[in-house]
């Protein structure tokens, strides 16, 4: 038997036909083979130690679904790696362990997370709901996503429209290496990264073994790594402050990931090809808005692809750039790009979001601090309503989960 689900999304056409979800339930599984860890707050640090993926669930029906579909996917898994520490297959009873629920901030039902190193993935798998698409979403996970370098000339190819790190070692079995190769694989998704060794490396090891940060783009210079190799911590943090951008990208396929961490969006909307008004966007977010990070999403988004949410806000692609907040509530629209370039204009516009003063306007006028004397019943008389959220839509579907509650958003 197959049960088909659409997004609740679909509708508005946001996303592609290939983003429907599929359960598929069938009386073929073989149980007894596969082992699934069952967490608690006693084992559950000791556990994460090692590659876990975590089924977290409670008594729901797409809970249900999906244990049988678990366990085979295990028993698949397992007999290619055999080895109980390469990959474990864990689960968590929220009915019976809300605490671990709310350690982990889990608000559906079921949610498969990955942990490596006792940290959880940012990214969690949200695929098929088949023991095949599960299975080999672990294959992949399991494949080294460090590249070796047999020749110092391959640094010269290096695809520099991508973040590139690189780390030139004596020798592999060292903890140099072993460091390296626990930020690599949790950051996997967000930077190539390679790694020579040996005579190969010796030419880049004249003051011992080093990391280098290659930025995008063919002019960028390097930047090297100065803490300790050993250090995880220390390492991570570097390397994550390289390879995730401070203005990330949205797209139909990460859009439920960004839209999940539960804050709002400033969004620049562009062609494709604008890469200076991009640039722009950057510079003042990261001159303006650094000690905003965390508590909103600073987004960059291809005008083509998200019209809905532009014609939304009542723009179109010929309006690009455009700049805009969305709630989750509401959608805000920056008065003109050209005003980025007035200092603190881009600041105080995520300011007025945090502070209530955007939705108040838009309900009542401008707020009475604002008006000129004599104007605040004409103000009153132009009040309206701000366009509802679009990219909300984008958010995990009641079709898929079990949702706990709705967020309270400005």
């Amino acid at each position: 038997m197959i049960y088909h689900c659409n997004y609740r999304h679909a509708h508005i056409n946001l996303l592609p036909m290939n983003h429907l979800c599929c359960w598929q339930v069938t009386g073929l599984y073989t149980p007894g083979r596969g082992e699934i860890t069952s967490l608690d707050a006693g084992n559950i640090d000791d556990i994460l130690t090692h590659f876990v993926c975590v089924c977290i669930f409670h008594r729901c029906r797409f809970s249900q679904m999906l244990h049988p579909i678990f366990e085979e996917a295990s028993n698949i898994v397992r007999e290619e790696y055999p080895d109980a520490t390469q990959v474990v297959f864990a689960r968590v009873d929220c009915d019976q362990h809300s605490d671990i629920a709310q350690r982990y901030r889990i608000s559906k039902y079921p949610t498969l997370k990955l942990f490596r190193n006792g940290m959880m993935m940012k990214r969690e798998y949200r695929g098929q709901r088949s023991v095949t698409a599960i299975a080999d979403f672990i294959r992949q996970q399991k494949v080294d996503p460090i590249k070796e370098i047999e020749n110092l000339e391959e640094i010269s190819t290096v695809d520099r429209s991508r973040r590139t790190i690189i780390g030139y070692f004596e020798k592999r079995d060292s903890a140099n290496y072993r460091t390296y190769e626990k930020v690599a694989n949790i950051l996997r998704d967000d930077c190539v990264f390679l790694a020579a060794f040996g005579d190969v490396s010796k030419p880049e090891r004249f003051s011992g073994d080093n990391i280098i940060y290659k930025p995008m783009g063919e002019n960028a210079p390097d930047m090297v790594y100065m803490g300790s190799l050993t250090n995880f911590d220390l390492s991570y943090a570097w390397t994550q402050d390289k390879c995730v951008p401070l203005v990330r990208e949205i797209t139909f396929e990460n859009g439920e990931e960004l839209t999940e961490e539960g804050i709002p969006f400033l969004i620049l909307f562009h062609q494709k090809d604008d890469t200076d008004s991009l640039e722009k966007f950057q510079q003042e977010v990261a001159r303006q808005l650094i000690s905003e990070k965390g508590s909103i999403n600073f987004l960059h988004a291809d005008c083509d692809k998200f019209r809905h949410p532009l014609l939304h806000i009542q723009k179109t692609p010929a309006d690009c750039p455009v700049i805009a907040i969305d709630s989750f509530r509401h959608m805000y629209v920056f008065p003109e790009f050209s005003d980025l370039a007035v200092p603190g204009k881009l600041r105080q516009f995520v300011l007025d979001l945090h502070s209530g003063k955007l939705h108040r306007e838009f309900h009542h006028g401008p707020d009475p601090t604002d008006s000129t004397p004599g104007q605040q019943e004409e103000n009153i008389e132009v009040a309206s309503s701000p366009p509802e959220s679009s990219f909300q839509k984008l958010a995990p579907s009641e079709t898929r989960y079990t949702i706990l509650r709705d967020r309270d958003e400005l």
